[in-house]
């Protein structure tokens, strides 16, 4: 074999060898209190601004958690583009039309190259930025894990055949959390996720129209929160017009849990929560007691955001693209091992 082709090997045995070591290691509090000390005071400046700018945007980062997490663990694929040879997430059934501020990443990540170049992975801005949705608009706040690496690529077909319908059932949705070691507990903590933000049109027809072809609403919701769902949502309206979630859809609270009592869940995967035995007394719970709530949906959190896929992984430089193979070998893995070592 030419000598040129055994270095572009050892090369690439090296980038393995090294992405492979830093996939494995640990979460923790603090990770960047030495290579990035200002990092979660940066993260948290951007939120606020986007806060200012557009409510509904911190409402809409939040949500990347579950939407990244569950879909082959906490690596920041659902942040990738499209290329010619992949398919990523943002076109899945769960995500197009329905997921977006991605932008708010984007500038949190500009922020953060321009004080730590190659540090702070993608993976974990989402875990930081989630949780700083919650704390800024009245939620709890908490300590998160950090140290993740971000995806080498992404599965739109994962994600079409992981995450739930906003049709989903309350069975559906154990099974699913089930599969990641949550529990109905968890389950009804994180729905809670919905107290903030809006929903469109497009994800409520059926229940308005046409409830398990029956050609009738869903009886499960409260006759006067319908009509006013009739006059926002008519059979012609453009379907990406959106409603809010619960009732106070810019504040944190448990009034999610509330309208569910009531009736006025707005998603099916909603108000199946009140409506099945297993997950019916934690909504009746949680909209009595905000502080148990706000306990089980930190814990959820803390808990969904250990989700790892144990594949490799780098530190991006653009959330929205994977690095070129120089990156790889000298910007990503090294700086993260070098960071783990001086921890040791």
């Amino acid at each position: 074999m030419p000598t040129s082709q055994l270095m572009t090997m050892l090369v690439f045995l090296i980038i393995l060898v090294h992405i492979a070591l830093v996939s494995s290691l640990n979460l923790r509090p603090g990770y960047y209190s030495e290579t990035c000390p200002e990092a979660e005071f940066i993260v948290r400046d951007v939120m606020k601004r986007a806060l200012m700018r557009e409510p509904r945007s911190v409402a809409s980062v939040m949500r990347f958690q579950f939407h990244d997490c569950f879909v082959n663990g906490c690596d920041g694929s659902m942040l990738l583009d499209d290329t010619p040879t992949m398919l990523g997430e943002k076109l899945s059934l769960s995500n197009i039309n329905s997921l977006r501020s991605y932008e708010v990443v984007d500038e949190i990540k500009e922020a953060l190259e321009k004080a730590c170049p190659g540090v702070v992975s993608c993976a974990d801005i989402i875990i930081m930025a989630s949780r700083d949705a919650v704390a800024l608009t009245g939620g709890p706040d908490w300590e998160v894990r950090l140290g993740r690496l971000d995806s080498l690529t992404a599965s739109q077909e994962d994600a079409d055949n992981i995450m739930p319908s906003p049709r989903a059932n309350a069975t559906t949705l154990i099974d699913l959390f089930h599969r990641f070691n949550l529990s109905v507990k968890d389950l009804v903590a994180l729905s809670g996720s919905h107290s903030i933000g809006e929903g469109r049109c497009f994800s409520i027809m059926f229940r308005l129209y046409n409830q398990s072809g029956t050609g009738k609403p869903d009886p499960a919701i409260n006759p006067i929160f319908r009509e006013e769902l009739y006059k926002r949502c008519p059979l012609d309206v453009d379907q990406n017009t959106t409603v809010e979630l619960d009732s106070t859809p810019r504040l944190f609270d448990n009034q999610y849990f509330k309208d569910l009592v009531a009736g006025r869940g707005f998603l099916n995967s909603d108000e199946t929560l009140f409506t099945f035995p297993l997950t019916k007394k934690f909504v009746k719970l949680y909209s009595k007691g905000q502080d148990e709530f706000f306990r089980d949906f930190v814990e959820g959190m803390l808990k969904m955001g250990d989700l790892q896929s144990g594949q490799p992984g780098e530190i991006r430089r653009n959330c929205r693209v994977v690095n070129s193979v120089a990156d790889h070998l000298v910007v990503g893995p090294q700086n993260r091992m070098e960071s783990n070592h001086k921890s040791i």
